[in-house]
């Protein structure tokens, strides 16, 4: 499946004004180029190209919202000059697999005020002698270069887009729910509704009908009874 034909499929009934995420990953770019993207997808902040064949940005559109761009494992060497101008608010920038070889080719990136981190792993340059020291230097305002910050640390969430105060909440609230028990996971009797005395009463009535004597009570006599005996001894004197 080609790039735009995915670009379509991705979409389906939707406006591209109302995508934030487009995955396009494994799809085919035709001629290495980005097809079905365009300035309409406007409010898109996360667009992942992993392995479509890429060998050139030259239709990258214009995307002021997009923070993320993935372009792992594509045929790229240059030309990252057309992210600085179109993209000036991206934040991280994953080109692991690509072709680049060398620093000078980086140099665009001083251009993109809000780039925190840049995933160049198994690129050429990552070669080069004081690599790391180099590509700091460049980027002073990065944070994470290929996952490690300047003292070779590695980022606890070098992506940094996960919204931690969303998930806390979260957490927080399950905890509550989970709380609204006892200690021992026993449903507290006083909480229980009135519901549950009247199905007890329920169940006593339907035992207590009539319609045959309790366990160890006597039945009573019925006139009927002898009746049907003195019948019987009647046959029994007739035979």
């Amino acid at each position: 499946m080609d790039l735009k034909e995915k670009v379509s499929l991705v979409l389906g009934q939707r406006s591209p004004k109302d995508v934030r995420e487009l995955v396009l990953d494994n799809s085919r770019a035709v001629d290495g180029r980005i097809e079905g993207i365009t300035e309409e997808f406007c409010n898109l902040e996360k667009l992942s190209l992993i392995n479509v064949r890429l060998t050139t940005l030259e239709d990258m559109p214009k995307l002021d919202k997009l923070k993320k761009l993935e372009l792992c494992d594509n045929r790229i060497s240059g030309g990252l000059e057309v992210l600085a101008e179109r993209l000036k608010n991206l934040k991280y920038l994953y080109l692991s697999g690509n072709k680049v070889k060398d620093i000078s080719t980086l140099e665009p990136l001083k251009n993109l005020p809000q780039l925190k981190s840049l995933d160049l792993f198994n690129c050429e340059v990552t070669n080069l002698t004081d690599y790391r020291e180099s590509i700091f230097k460049l980027l002073p305002k990065l944070t994470y270069l290929d996952g490690f910050d300047i003292d070779n640390c590695e980022g606890s969430d070098s992506d940094g887009e996960v919204d931690g105060a969303e998930d806390d909440d979260k957490e927080y609230d399950d905890e509550d729910d989970d709380n609204s028990d006892d200690e021992d996971g026993h449903i507290n009797r006083d909480d229980c509704s009135d519901d549950c005395v009247d199905d007890e009463e329920d169940d006593e009535d339907e035992d207590d009908d009539g319609s045959s004597p309790a366990k160890g009570e006597k039945r009573k006599w019925d006139p009927e009874d002898d009746d049907d005996e003195d019948d019987d001894k009647d046959d029994d004197k007739d035979d």
